[in-house]
């Protein structure tokens, strides 16, 4: 088997962070081109923004959600857009927002084809269901990382907080699967 080293690339960044203030949705929403809301659906307000390119949820009680973003600098410059549109309607933000990190979302390839009937017996925390889904879900134990293995060897990775944890993470799943792949 050639040694092919994993590779993968940061899809999505989801942050979510608290402005501070009490935002009124109607009225961001009447002044503001760039957002949607409708309370009878969801009670937020979606506010897209072309630089840089995400999306973000704002409701009433000052909290945000970015998504799209695809580093942390990339959420706080989004943020920071957020609360120069929301300045245009009037609502000041005084303290600094507080940004978490919820979930970083990766997709690559780690360089090897997969059995997946075969792994969905091997690995105790999986799920494969190839007539709903034709990729085999695998729950980290003992974490809260899952991984969607396809058999060409492409992954998708979700459930981290950093850059760093991606990297650990598909390392270990390498070594768990070099167990059961000859």
């Amino acid at each position: 088997m050639s040694e092919t080293k994993p590779t993968y690339t940061i899809q999505n960044v989801v942050a979510s962070a608290s402005l501070f203030v009490k935002v009124p949705l109607e009225k961001v929403a009447k002044k503001l081109t760039n957002t949607e809301y409708n309370p009878e659906q969801f009670p937020g307000l979606v506010i897209r923004l072309e630089q840089p390119k995400i999306s973000a949820l704002i409701f009433s009680s000052g909290r945000i959600v970015v998504t799209g973003a695809k580093s942390k600098a990339m959420v706080e410059e989004a943020v920071e857009e957020i609360k120069k549109e929301l300045k245009k309607v009037e609502i000041e933000t005084t303290k600094k927002p507080e940004i978490e990190i919820q979930n970083v979302v990766a997709s690559g390839d780690i360089g090897m084809k997969l059995n997946l009937n075969k792994l969905a017996f091997q690995l105790e925390t999986s799920e494969y269901e190839p007539e709903q889904f034709p990729g085999l879900v695998y729950k980290v134990p003992k974490s809260h990382i899952t991984f969607l293995l396809f058999g060409t060897g492409r992954i998708v990775c979700t459930g981290a907080k950093t850059k760093k944890e991606v990297k650990d993470e598909v390392e270990k799943l390498v070594k768990t699967l070099k167990k059961f792949v000859k």
